[in-house]
């Protein structure tokens, strides 16, 4: 068992969680408009998003740090 993390907010969600509650509120258009990667561009999938960005630890961290704006901002 890991112990809490109270300063973390992404502690408990999932790469996952975070991307399927993005692509639901904004779509995969607007995920491209505001994280240009191909991965949102171009045949965009819940599946090869995440293969991707698993891969990539940079792209994932933009993408950590846009879901924390989102919801810092109450739009998640």
């Amino acid at each position: 068992m890991t112990p809490p993390q109270p300063n973390n907010p992404l502690h408990g969600i999932t790469l996952e969680t975070m991307l399927r509650q993005m692509v639901e509120r904004y779509g995969w258009e607007g995920l491209a408009r505001d994280l240009p990667m191909n991965c949102f561009r171009v045949d965009p999938s819940l599946n090869s998003a995440l293969k991707y960005l698993r891969k990539a630890p940079r792209a994932r961290r933009k993408v950590e740090a846009l879901y924390l704006t989102l919801l810092d901002r109450g739009r998640i």
